[in-house]
């Protein structure tokens, strides 16, 4: 018995390492893509919602937390690629391939995708931004069903767009390359404009945790509450399963060994693909490792240029204008959150109320879009791994299985609208994401270091990076749930 088959799943079977692209200039565009998913799904999470209302409450001293959490992710998301690309199996494979059996771990992650990304919240905080575009005014509680039913069509919206297309990958690539340059490119005209030198200067040092007003640094307010920073730290970068899902949407792109696995079509446009239920290893070989080299050249670029820098951007970004613009010391949660910043800008630029409340709108319904996709992705990866069933179902598509989940996935958030305020799901879903990265960190050293090839398995540093996360996640979820039970 192999160790990767010791919990019940089929051994690896032998093939070819594909050779990596080998693009210059503009062709990276085409190359890269699992990067710019994640880092859109980050935008419309921590960077939008829960980062501003720490920083407006707070100060910006918190982006030093922005600056550590990007850092740790960076490194933890490159190690879920080496896995993906020294077997072409999502990182949740890799987990299932440990013992004590698959379906402990299958069950586990699942609960985990479901408790941090099943809750509607973006779509509800999309909502208010909706709801202010079209009103002029943020809502209250008595506009809570107004704000359901605009959650409602941004669900159902969210299917159409997955329905359609060849890859469905390719399609969150490109929506997620659209997000990245308009809002990014946005927030930097809108900041270059009305952010002063102060606030830039105050910005920059606060990635260290440095006041320029005090002359001191402050790394955790006095009289904090731990369980809104806590959420804005599980969701500084992506958070907990998004960036897990990393995996699967490498391995549609095609990343090493994911070029032999196969892909998840889309149901319009796309074709009956093969989904290989196992993995692939390549014997480590002079030519081959010459090739793995060319695919970590592909993941640097991806993450340490893409997500790294566009994560910082996008906290620092709406960081600036939201302290810019609203009152220190304001508590902004609310059915209304998303409009907050529109509605304070509009009071003093009466145009920009409507285009600032429309990026943060495209925002959340975009991130919406991400991690309902990435959820259901990795469930039907854990199911067609897991069950040979599942797999003879419906003649062998895979599609089969992952619309039937998309469907029961758009009913239960229907239902979970109407269970609280959207930015109270956000803070449930960002919390647990902290805790995600405890368990699935230590999950990773694992199985990158024991399962893969010793060629391939990975150096001092990147080891110490997932050590450094496990610590950095468990101190800020133990402060969680401190503060929860307390």
């Amino acid at each position: 018995m192999t160790p990767e088959s010791r919990s019940g799943l089929e051994p690896w079977s032998s093939a070819e390492l594909p050779d990596p692209p080998r693009p210059r200039g503009l062709q990276w565009m085409g190359v890269v893509g699992p990067g710019v998913i994640v880092l859109g799904a980050s935008i419309g999470s921590g960077e939008y919602l829960l980062g501003p209302a720490n920083f407006v409450k707070y100060g910006l001293t918190l982006l030093w937390v922005t600056s550590v959490a990007v850092l740790l992710q960076t490194n933890f998301n490159a190690e879920l690629m080496r896995y993906t690309m020294a077997t072409g199996e999502p990182a949740v494979t890799g987990f299932m391939r440990t013992r004590p059996r698959s379906t402990v771990w299958a069950v586990l992650y699942a609960l985990l995708y479901f408790f941090q990304v099943g809750w509607p919240g973006w779509a509800g905080a999309a909502s208010g931004a909706f709801f202010f575009l079209f009103t002029r005014r943020v809502a209250g509680p008595e506009d809570a069903g107004t704000v359901y039913l605009i959650g409602v069509a941004t669900f159902i919206a969210c299917i159409v767009i997955l329905a359609v297309g060849r890859r469905i990958e390719r399609t969150l690539e490109i929506l997620n390359w659209i997000l990245v340059v308009a809002i990014l490119g946005s927030f930097l005209v809108l900041s270059a404009i009305f952010v002063a030198p102060s606030t830039w200067l105050a910005a920059w040092t606060g990635f260290f945790g440095y006041a320029p007003s005090t002359g001191r640094f402050l790394l955790l307010p006095e009289g904090a509450d731990y369980f809104l920073i806590g959420a804005f730290a599980g969701f500084c970068g992506a958070g907990g399963v998004i960036n897990i899902t990393l995996s699967n949407w490498a391995r549609d792109k095609g990343y090493g060994m994911g070029g032999v696995a196969g892909y998840i079509p889309a149901a319009v446009g796309g074709k009956k693909v093969h989904l290989a239920h196992t993995g692939f290893t390549f014997v480590p070989d002079e030519r081959n490792m010459e090739r793995w080299r060319g695919w970590w050249r592909v993941v640097r670029m991806d993450q340490w240029v893409i997500y790294f820098v566009g994560a910082l951007l996008g906290m620092m970004l709406p960081a600036v204008l939201y302290v810019t613009f609203l009152e220190a010391g304001t508590d902004i949660r609310g059915y209304g959150i998303a409009a907050t910043l529109a509605n304070a800008m509009e009071a003093r630029l009466p145009l920009m109320g409507g285009v600032v409340s429309f990026l943060g709108a495209w925002i959340l319904f975009k991130t919406q879009l991400d991690v309902i996709e990435g959820m259901v992705r990795a469930v039907t990866d854990i199911l067609w791994t897991g069950s040979r069933r599942v797999r003879n179902w419906r003649g062998g598509d895979v599609r089969a299985v992952y619309y039937a989940l998309l469907g029961v996935v758009v009913v239960w958030g229907m239902i979970a609208l109407r269970m609280a305020q959207p930015i109270l799901l956000l803070q449930i879903s960002a919390n647990v994401a902290g805790v995600t990265f405890v368990i699935a960190g230590i999950h990773l050293y694992y199985v990158n270091t024991r399962l893969l090839p010793a060629a391939l398995r990975p150096g001092v540093w990147p080891r110490v990076g997932l050590v450094a996360l496990v610590v950095f996640y468990g101190v800020f979820a133990f402060l969680s749930i401190r503060a929860l039970i307390g």
